[in-house]
């Protein structure tokens, strides 16, 4: 569509790494195949081929369960642990949070793409 938006493949491995670096708080610190496109929150490389949709599905069901098994078992005291990130300081409870914002954000541009390729809506049931 000769569009700098983000596309789908580099939204999906921005959520992917998103859940790694969440669950490397609680230090659950795994390797993921598809870490190097997206570590240090790195934006679109152009000419680059991102990795595969079955890819970035292994990396998801490898933390996911992991991921929820730490948020799961948090205590207040962890939830209160503070992060520094470039330029600030909040707690990760915060960074659950925004983490939780920052994937609805991530769906909605990939139920916006499916629409303008002419896909079906996403179906939630």
């Amino acid at each position: 569509m000769d569009t700098k938006a983000n596309h789908i493949a580099w939204i999906t491995g921005s959520m992917v790494q998103g859940r790694y670096f969440l669950a490397k708080s609680f230090d659950v610190d795994l390797p993921f195949i598809t870490d190097e496109l997206f570590a240090n929150n790195k934006g679109i490389i152009d000419d680059v081929i991102y990795p595969a949709l079955a890819d970035f599905i292994k990396d998801w069901k490898n933390i996911s369960p992991k991921l929820q098994e730490a948020l799961t078992q948090a205590t207040d005291e962890k939830l209160e642990e503070k992060l520094n990130i470039p330029g600030m300081e909040i707690t990760l409870f915060e960074m659950i949070s925004f983490s939780t914002y920052r994937d609805a954000n991530c769906i909605g541009q990939i139920a916006l793409w499916r629409r303008l390729l002419g896909y079906p809506g996403m179906n939630y049931m």
